[in-house]
């Protein structure tokens, strides 16, 4: 693996450590993290100081009602949670989104293929593959897209992004990625609101590809 450079922003890290991340981003960030010791070391020393903080918090009374539920909890069957190991070039966090299948993947257009990993009110996330050499049309964006790459490289105006590299987009962005020339590129991409296109057809085709 490529050394990685650019990083989830420690705000970001923070957030995700307290639990109040929206999903889509959570997945992006935990994948980054199982791939980034720089990031994984700073995203423990955040849930330190929240253990910390839960440590010093003072308790408070609960109802007998509420007790008895919780009790009554404890005696339903326990069924673990399905646990998932590194496939391929996808990390553990991917293969658990994608619920332990191979991506089927949808095309786009211009070679370009996507598969949604999970939708909701606080945003998406999805798999990009992006042909060597291909350019997604230019566009800004209307929130937040964060952008992890997970097989090969692509560059744009804020720079040039390998594997495990995070590329954060916001309002005051407007870039063109373009897959470099060497392999496809794959990225994991989530976003809280609609991309903005220059472009009239990637505009009409939106509401379908749901970008």
């Amino acid at each position: 693996m490529s050394a990685i450079k650019h990083h989830i922003p420690d705000a970001m890290l923070a957030a995700y450590a307290a639990g109040t991340l929206p999903h889509a981003f959570s997945v992006v960030v935990a994948t980054h993290v199982s791939m980034c010791a720089e990031c994984r070391s700073a995203l423990h020393a955040h849930q330190s100081v929240g253990g910390v903080i839960l440590d010093d918090t003072p308790g408070i009374s609960v109802s007998g009602h509420l007790r008895g539920q919780t009790m009554a909890l404890l005696d339903e069957p326990f069924r673990p949670a399905p646990t998932y190991e590194r496939r391929g070039i996808y990390p553990a966090p991917v293969i658990a989104a994608l619920g332990g299948k191979e991506p089927e993947w949808k095309r786009l257009g211009m070679g370009v293929r996507q598969k949604i990993l999970s939708a909701d009110d606080s945003g998406i996330v999805r798999l990009l593959h992006i042909p060597p050499g291909q350019a997604v049309p230019d566009h800004s964006h209307n929130g937040l897209e964060l952008t992890l790459v997970l097989q090969g490289s692509f560059h744009d105006e804020l720079g040039s992004f390998g594997v495990g590299d995070v590329e954060i987009g916001d309002e005051d962005i407007e870039h063109t990625p373009t897959a470099d020339t060497e392999m496809p590129c794959i990225c994991l991409a989530a976003t809280d609101a609609p991309l903005r296109f220059r472009a009239l057809m990637p505009r009409l085709l939106q509401p379908l590809f749901r970008i």
